[in-house]
């Protein structure tokens, strides 16, 4: 597959998410049938009725994973079995269908291994899947469906150099991303939805996202808009306590967030999850050294400043910490191939002829 030229051009040139490949993977589920096999199309608008149910009760659910170019024309996800786990969870948190793991898998080989020629050539660059589930029957009744689409997206993705030095995130009392029983383990729209007025709150701020506390205390960190959150202490002794939220129904159970607790304890890190208060990080007796974010877009984002109800707050000496930098590269070390995958994360996709769809 060759792009035109000007498409070609944005691609390989725009951070980020730039443009949508040129396939998707769809598949259909109905409570009379069951799933029906998943089918190759091409990346298309999607016919639905005015009173499709998750246009109204928000049944919609979604995953993200990467998917990298290796030098022999081969392919490799990071950890897709995993994300099929966590998928099924948010499935059964909204009442929908399980899609069987070796499905979702399946789905995801098929759409790389159309689309890979599309992959930036820059170094980090990847393709981006976009999994999602959504309740497509014509119903105004409030209940779950009885009829839903599955599908995978994919874009192309370049890193996001523009932010590698840090971004600033606004931690405000007013308002909550998720509450004890709620959804916030669950990757559905709807988390997102409700977190987009606490970014532009933050964009008010000189901020590039949202540190999110408990909605109990407002007292307790929680993650970030759409990345778990990381900060790390300096004992007494000068070791590294590297901590990081529990999971506690509240927060999403991020595939970085687990890798980097797998990560960091072979560099002799202490890692804790345990309640982390705001005023450890923020206070006069602080002795956090530095802090970063994580998800599967940005992979370790570091965090240089906190703004608060109280000024503006540096983490550490305001730049991104060696910890944070070491962790990023191990990871990526992993995901592009430069380094061992002694953990089995990577999933490798043979791949047809550039530009052959496989069959």
């Amino acid at each position: 597959m060759r792009l035109c030229e000007s498409r070609e051009s944005r691609i390989m040139n725009q951070p980020g998410f730039g443009n949508f490949t040129a396939h998707m993977v769809v598949a259909r589920w109905s409570r009379a049938a069951g799933w029906q096999p998943a089918e190759m199309t091409g990346h298309a608008a999607l016919a639905l009725a005015p009173s499709t149910m998750a246009l109204h009760y928000g049944q919609a659910i979604f995953e993200g994973l990467k998917a990298y170019p290796r030098a022999d024309g081969t392919a490799s996800m990071f950890r897709p079995r995993r994300c099929a786990t966590r998928f099924n969870r948010s499935a059964a948190r909204l009442v929908m269908p399980a899609m069987p793991e070796d499905d979702f898998v399946e789905a995801c080989e098929k759409l790389v291994r159309a689309d890979m020629a599309e992959v930036p050539a820059a170094p980090g660059g990847c393709l981006y899947l976009r999994p999602f589930m959504i309740a497509t029957e014509a119903c105004m009744d409030i209940r779950p469906a009885q009829e839903y689409l599955f599908g995978v997206i994919a874009a192309p993705f370049s890193p996001f150099t523009a932010v590698s030095d840090g971004i600033n995130v606004w931690c405000q009392a007013d308002r909550i991303r998720a509450a004890a029983g709620g959804t916030g383990e669950a990757k559905c729209a709807g988390n997102y939805a409700g977190s987009l007025i606490g970014k532009a709150e933050a964009a008010g701020h000189g901020c590039q996202d949202v540190l999110w506390l408990d909605a109990a205390e407002r007292r307790w960190v929680e993650e970030l808009s759409g990345m778990n959150f990381f900060c790390a202490f300096r004992r007494a002794d000068g070791t590294i306590e590297l901590a990081t939220p529990p999971l506690a129904g509240t927060i999403l159970d991020g595939h970085t967030r687990n890798s980097l607790l797998r990560l960091a304890p072979l560099r002799g890190i202490t890692t804790t999850q345990r309640p982390v208060e705001l005023s450890e990080i923020i206070g006069p007796d602080s002795t956090v050294v530095e802090a970063f974010a994580c998800g599967t877009a940005v992979t370790v984002l570091p965090v240089t400043g906190i703004v608060a109800q109280d000024g503006r707050h540096q983490i550490g000496d305001g730049r991104p910490g060696s910890l944070t930098r070491q962790l990023r590269d191990d990871l990526t070390g992993i995901q592009e191939g430069r380094n061992p995958d002694r953990f089995g994360w990577m999933h490798e996709v043979s791949l047809s002829p550039v530009g052959v769809a496989a069959p």
